[in-house]
């Protein structure tokens, strides 16, 4: 009886298993973690407007505008990617508290089958 349980066991973990690994989380999270440090090294790779005492004003807040709206495209870019990240984490983390519940619920089916094949023993 106990080997049919180990075996129903080992039978549910690879299909929990096969189940993160098919929907490629391991994959996912690294791409999006890949995607997260490219876009903060792009996002530091912009370098901070100074004006060009030579430039006219308007040109000067011309070129201003324009790092602005770089920096805030990457901002979001980045934002979004973290946004990805973490609903991946999260999905990752509901699937593991489901495999740990049942294998708390198929643990107390072990201890219930062990106790009651002591009390038949006695």
């Amino acid at each position: 009886m106990i080997k049919h349980m180990f075996s129903k066991f080992l039978i549910y973990w690879q299909f929990h298993v096969f189940r993160m690994s098919g929907v490629g989380i391991g994959t996912t999270i690294y791409n999006l973690r890949k995607q997260i440090q490219e876009i903060r090294s792009e996002l530091n790779s912009i370098t901070a407007f100074e004006p060009s005492p030579e430039l006219i004003d308007s040109a000067n807040l011309l070129r201003s505008n324009q790092y602005l709206d770089k920096k805030i495209q990457k901002q979001t870019q980045l934002i979004e990617a973290y946004l990805e990240y973490s609903m991946a984490l999260e999905g990752m983390l509901s699937t593991l508290f489901e495999i740990q519940n049942d294998l708390k619920d198929v643990l107390k089916d072990q201890l219930s089958l062990l106790s009651s094949q002591r009390k038949k023993k006695k």
